[in-house]
């Protein structure tokens, strides 16, 4: 890669740079000087003959420290790298918006992280990958300096942002969210819900207050496919529907509304339908747009640094 390239490049010059000018304090230094015992043999003499040694000490202690400063790879440059990497590489599993996979195991990237919180640790993770799960170590081949900016970009994803202004009020709109709304009839909060939707324990840190507006008056914008649907038939015409837990090559298995689960091989089933919609229903004609306010500003409430 032409960026990697480049940063290997500044790296060992940087490395170079530093040789060099001690080596020229070195060459300055250690030229012959007139040696006696006398007097003038003190504490002058012996620090001109220890001092070339002293600085190259110096800057390669310097050298070291940046090395041991945390991620040297995180301008705005490298970040947009990262980025540039990460839909490459990483989106196969993650999404392109970074958000996970439930499907294939991989979290949700955007919020915070349980396994790392730093640039350190998420290369950590990049360079070894996770033992006993789907996250493989990143090729060896692969420069340093380009899982840098791979984790500079996903430590830049999973930084708190600020918390944004909201019209509603988070108390009327938990109230509506526990009665009115009955959302825990299909939401987990804080281990308590239903499943068959998404869990909403954190989903303040997940989407902004926009986004969350218009999951509520229009869910079926943008579903992800571990919430579609689908509708089975098998050789003996019994129909089944339920949520899409697993489709493959040869078997299919869903969950219904009494979140029992269903599985089935793909020989044994007549007909196979797919409904990409949200089996959520839209809350625009049900609320008004000042309730609407309030359960988004519950709902953005809903992330680990604010308690409603």
């Amino acid at each position: 890669m032409v960026f990697s390239s480049l940063f290997n490049n500044a790296q060992q010059l940087r490395h170079q740079s530093a040789y060099k000018i001690a080596s020229a304090i070195l060459t300055e230094s250690s030229q012959p000087q007139p040696f006696n015992f006398g007097p003038r043999f003190s504490l002058h003499y012996v620090s001109r003959w220890l001092s070339p040694f002293l600085v190259l000490n110096l800057f390669l202690a310097s050298v070291g420290l940046a090395e041991d400063a945390g991620n040297l790879y995180n301008t705005t440059f490298d970040i947009n790298a990262g980025r540039s990497y990460f839909e490459k590489q990483c989106s196969r599993c993650h999404g392109f918006d970074a958000r996970g996979n439930d499907e294939v195991g991989a979290p949700n990237l955007t919020g915070p992280l349980t396994r790392a919180s730093s640039s350190a640790g998420i290369y950590t993770i990049l360079r070894e990958g996770i033992a006993g799960t789907a996250m493989m170590a990143v090729d060896p081949e692969v420069p340093d300096s380009q899982l840098w900016q791979l984790a500079a970009y996903i430590e830049s994803l999973s930084r708190e942002s600020a918390d944004i202004a909201v019209r509603g009020s988070a108390e009327v709109g938990k109230a509506l969210f526990n009665d009115v709304g009955e959302c825990l009839d299909c939401h987990m909060l804080n281990g308590k819900g239903g499943r068959l939707g998404p869990d909403l324990s954190n989903i303040g840190s997940e989407l902004s207050p926009d986004e969350l507006g218009l999951a509520l008056i229009d869910p079926s914008a943008k579903v992800e496919p571990r919430w579609w649907s689908l509708t089975l038939e098998d050789k003996n015409g019994t129909s089944r529907s339920g949520l899409r837990m697993n489709e493959d090559s040869f078997s299919v298995r869903i969950m219904d509304a009494d979140s029992q689960l269903w599985s089935y091989p793909r020989s044994a089933l007549r007909r196979v339908v797919r409904s990409e919609e949200s089996t959520m229903p839209s809350y625009a004609a049900r609320f008004n747009d000042t309730q609407i306010d309030d359960l988004v500003a519950f709902l953005y409430s809903l992330r680990p640094e604010a308690t409603p």
